[in-house]
């Protein structure tokens, strides 16, 4: 029996997403671009580059071929990172279920989409790709939350936004389980903003933590002044922020940055030792790693060098263009954007940054 639900994107949250599901007894087939991985799923049962350590079930199986993971699904989710997400969508776009709107699509992935008319949400993007049956229908699923944590059964909370609630309450149904709660909400532009602009705070709160640590170690050769205090202080203006830009971009809700979605997602992000924009920053300090690459742009170009993938990156420069387009005083997404284009060293910045707050 083909299986009814299909996952786009064998990373680790696409897997993790794709073993919940499994686990309540629904057979799952999981898109992965890389053949390693999908052999891995297959034949041992674990993706091993991904998602190590994590057994998943024999009715989740994986695929390479596109068009057989999307075709005649009746739930599809995306869990492509944001650089690749148009791309892939848009080698599906034949299926004859999706051409006739016929399957439920949620969307995963996390970031701005860079289009002709400039950084975009991604749902409002998809729309414009996708049939029109798929207008206000999509779902944006997104909150505090890590692969690692949600496939070993930890308590998450997630948000199914949607402007459909019929198909918000779908996902939220097909996803929930008793160590996984998901939310409805109708504030789809909130959401999205928050799951995007918090890698761009998060990547701030991985320097300062280096800083932090360096000084505990009399590692630096001028004093050090940053503690805990001054993290939940990052932590606050960084909402600020977020809350900020959210609003401006359309945002229905101020009560969605103060939930999981927003101050939730934000706080895991900084914090958790999964993160991988948070260790991106730690690593700008920790390993000069920028020293290799000329300007946020070459760092972007070249990101798989990196070895990991942090969404942040992108995100922060796309958070400084719609900045200006609305004449937003962001003064840490700025700073780290600064940073990045190689215009200022992360130390001086970081102390600049802190005193205009």
């Amino acid at each position: 029996m083909i299986p009814q639900i299909a996952v786009i994107g064998g990373g680790a949250w696409g897997t993790a997403v794709a073993k919940v599901i499994a686990d309540k007894g629904k057979d799952v087939i999981l898109w992965c671009l890389e053949e390693e991985v999908r052999d891995d799923i297959n034949k041992r049962h674990e993706n091993s580059m991904f998602l190590p350590g994590v057994k998943l079930p024999q009715n989740l199986t994986a695929t390479s071929d596109i068009l057989e993971a999307a075709s005649d699904k009746e739930y599809l989710i995306l869990a492509v990172p944001s650089f690749y997400l148009l791309e892939t969508v848009k080698q599906f776009l034949l299926s004859p279920s999706i051409r006739e709107g016929k399957t439920a699509i949620a969307v995963l992935t996390k970031g701005f989409l860079l289009t002709d008319k400039g950084p975009r949400l991604i749902l409002e993007t998809l729309e414009d790709y996708l049939p029109g049956f798929y207008r206000q229908s999509l779902v944006y699923i997104a909150g505090p939350s890590h692969a690692e944590e949600v496939s070993r059964g930890k308590i998450t909370g997630l948000i199914a936004a949607s402007e459909s609630a019929k198909n918000s309450i779908r996902f939220r149904d097909l996803i929930k389980n008793k160590g996984l709660f998901v939310f409805s909400s109708f504030d789809v532009c909130g959401v999205q903003v928050a799951a995007a602009a918090k890698n761009v705070i998060a990547i701030g709160f991985g320097m300062l933590e280096a800083f932090k640590l360096m000084g505990e170690k009399n590692m630096l050769d001028y004093p050090i002044l940053f503690g805990d205090s001054t993290e939940s202080l990052v932590l606050a203006a960084g909402l600020n922020e977020i809350l900020t830009l959210g609003m401006a971009m359309g945002a229905t809700r101020r009560e969605t940055f103060s939930s999981i979605s927003g101050i939730g997602d934000l706080d895991v992000t900084c914090r958790s030792i999964h993160g991988r924009n948070r260790r991106f920053g730690k690593d700008v300090v920790e390993k000069n790693l920028l020293n290799q690459f000329k300007d946020i742009d070459d760092l972007i170009a070249r990101i798989k060098e990196i070895g990991y993938f942090p969404e942040g990156i992108a995100a922060t420069k796309y958070v400084k263009i719609i900045s200006e387009k609305y004449k937003l005083k962001l003064p840490i997404s700025t700073g780290i954007f600064q940073i990045l284009n190689r215009e200022i060293a992360p130390f001086d910045l970081m102390i600049n940054m802190l005193n205009s707050l």
